[in-house]
């Protein structure tokens, strides 16, 4: 029987950007059906006598199961040899068999359905690889031209970038199976830690299966035509009007600063709006897909802008030691203060595994913890949960060991992923001289 091809999924041109009111469905099941699982059916017949496995010395008794085991292999081997193709099928149809039930023939045959399970992800995965027949599918915050679209590119080159306006929507496009994979930023060497993904990471359960850093060069654009001096806002992500603060001063720009839910989407809204007052700060790439003049390049504060992206698949990969690893997890202190804390680190110390990163958020089930002192007093501590990166692979005796011990001090520990290191060589950094120096340049072409 043919097999059952996957419904055709519909293309970015058909979606548009993903909103989060566009995914709102049933709440999703515990186990979602892959597309691109094939599902053959072979018809199975419940024999329990054949002349010619009899020929060939296997005693069956008649109306019951072989009562061997190498009987059963037998059968089992002649199943698995007409599911491959591999006996004459029009040998069996021009001399049928009659099924033997209960010691009765019977014309009744049952229908097994063989199903191919997922197979965990590997470090081969990590490429792009066709999906559905089609290219994969990853899902970014912002729109066109924004600096996360970048990093989708960087890390699944030729993929099919699927454009969300929250991320939240771009992490149920993932579960809903909208997208094969997603890419989020969670840091910035100069911004810190974006605690919104950190916060949705905990909430969904997905796995970290990669990173990548993407150095941000940001520039200042508007209209064509429109003269620096002519300005009175500039439109930009919180992150990146705070990158480029001491730039902007410096160009004795005399302009108000309005928050933008990402970069590019203050290029596009500029645009579209011809606002002839307003300037964006984005990328290179946004000034060219909205038709916007570059005022200045490179205007943020520190050159050595990057920022750090997590890959997210809806199964995790499994790690290896044959290259560097880093892996991430989230832990609940168990009511005992800063002890639990120095414990934890402890248990990386001891086993000489290097920390990348550590963050603090607040325990959203349980905030505030009270304690009732010896006095007849209470006091209140704040709860949270901390987030550890460390370079180390769960592959490792070592990670593995760590993470015992921290188990035994902590009430919640979860794995968010154990991935592969982004080697890429950072930009070079600068001392203060360097970045007075940037700074009188961009003056300079202002005026």
């Amino acid at each position: 029987m043919a097999a059952i091809q996957p419904l055709p999924l519909p293309t970015t041109s058909s979606l548009g950007t993903l909103t989060h009111q566009s995914l709102s469905v049933p709440p999703i099941p515990r186990r979602l059906p892959q597309p691109a699982l094939r599902f053959r059916r072979h018809l199975v017949e419940c024999i329990t006598h054949r002349p010619e496995i009899s020929g060939a010395g296997c005693s069956f008794f008649h109306g019951a199961v072989g009562p061997s085991l190498a009987d059963w292999k037998s059968t089992c081997a002649i199943l698995s040899a007409v599911g491959r193709g591999e006996v004459d099928n029009h040998h069996h149809e021009a001399n049928p068999v009659p099924a033997v039930v209960n010691g009765h023939e019977s014309a009744a045959a049952a229908t097994l359905d063989v199903v191919q399970l997922p197979r965990p992800l590997t470090i081969a995965d990590l490429a792009p690889t066709p999906m559905h027949g089609s290219r994969l599918r990853v899902a970014y915050q912002g729109v066109p031209g924004a600096y996360s679209e970048a990093a989708a590119g960087k890390a699944y080159p030729e993929c099919e970038a699927i454009p969300c306006d929250q991320f939240e929507t771009a992490f149920q496009a993932l579960q809903l199976w909208i997208a094969d994979r997603a890419v989020l930023p969670v840091e910035n060497s100069l911004g810190g830690s974006i605690h919104r993904n950190y916060d949705l990471l905990l909430r969904h359960h997905l796995h970290i299966v990669g990173e990548v850093q993407l150095p941000v060069h940001h520039c200042l654009m508007a209209l064509p035509g429109v003269r620096r001096e002519c300005l009175t806002r500039v439109l930009s992500h919180p992150q990146a009007l705070a990158q480029c603060e001491l730039t902007l001063s410096g160009m004795g720009l005399n302009v108000s600063r309005e928050a933008f839910p990402d970069t590019a989407g203050a290029a596009e809204y500029v645009a579209a709006n011809g606002l002839r007052d307003a300037a964006a700060i984005a990328s290179a790439r946004a000034a060219e897909l909205y038709g916007l003049e570059v005022l200045a390049d490179g205007i943020q504060d520190d050159p050595s802008n990057v920022t750090r992206f997590v890959m997210l698949s809806r199964e995790p990969i499994i790690p290896r030691t044959d290259r560097p690893f880093k892996t991430s997890i989230v832990f609940a202190q168990d009511g005992e203060g800063t002890s639990v804390l120095f414990k934890v680190l402890s248990a990386f110390a001891f086993r000489n595994i290097s920390l990348t990163k550590i963050e603090s958020r607040p325990h959203r089930n349980r905030p505030i913890r009270i304690v009732d002192e010896a006095d007849g007093g209470t006091a209140k501590h704040f709860d949270y949960m901390f987030y550890v990166d460390f370079q180390a692979s769960l592959a490792e005796a070592r990670a593995q060991n760590a993470l015992g011990e921290v188990q035994e001090f902590t009430s919640f520990l979860r794995v968010l992923g154990s991935y592969p290191m982004d080697m890429t060589p950072w930009p070079r950094a600068h001392n203060d001289d360097d970045g007075a120096d940037h700074a009188s340049n961009l003056s300079s072409q202002s005026r």
